[in-house]
């Protein structure tokens, strides 16, 4: 939920070479007050989606931690989602799970669902992530094989919000943690920390 605070509209004869928006939304969240730019598509007569201008989105933006053929993947899907391939993308989403399993030594071959369930039962992933991670494979299996269920724009969002989440607990959170830990663990006992005040 969010605020207008201003609204700049394009001249459509007159667009810029390379423009892909023909109105851009300055507002401001209700929740925290924080500013975007929001921009609504020039070539889409249909929908009028607004999307995301500023900050930029996090498909360029990846942890340098996460490996570079998993960012390729999920740069591939956001590419798929920006062009409304929904279908396409959630596959992408898929494709990343699988790398991601494959990179952190699951047994090669295994079926997706096993691989994700090694992750878990070692303790690379939590239960909730598992969950998410299943979800992910649900989504992705609808998106590779035919069927009459659509693959909606709202269920990719949620695929590369969900892919993006857990890539950052494996690749980024947990070392942090890790050298968060041992960090106290190298330091000298401080008798005031450990008082419980």
């Amino acid at each position: 939920m969010a605020i207008v605070r201003g609204r700049y509209d394009l001249d459509f004869e007159n667009a810029p070479k390379g423009e892909f928006y023909s109105s851009y939304f300055l507002v401001s969240c209700e929740r925290c007050g924080a500013a975007h730019l929001l921009g609504m598509d020039l070539f889409d007569f249909e929908d009028d989606l607004l999307q995301m201008v500023w900050p930029k989105s996090s498909a360029g933006d990846f942890n340098s931690a996460i490996p570079n053929s998993l960012i390729r993947e999920m740069r591939e899907a956001h590419s798929c989602f920006k062009a409304k391939t929904y279908t396409a993308a959630v596959v992408m989403v898929r494709r990343t799970l699988e790398g991601m399993c494959e990179e952190q030594g699951t047994v090669p071959k295994r079926p997706l669902f096993q691989g994700l369930k090694e992750l878990r039962d070692s303790g690379r992933i939590e239960g909730r992530l598992f969950d998410w991670a299943q979800a992910l494979r649900v989504i992705g299996n609808q998106g590779a094989h035919f069927s009459t269920a659509v693959v909606t724009r709202e269920d990719a969002e949620d695929a590369l919000a969900l892919a993006e989440a857990l890539l950052d607990y494996v690749y980024v959170f947990t070392a942090r943690y890790a050298d968060f830990e041992q960090r106290r663990a190298s330091r000298p006992p401080n008798t005031d920390a450990s008082s419980g005040e």
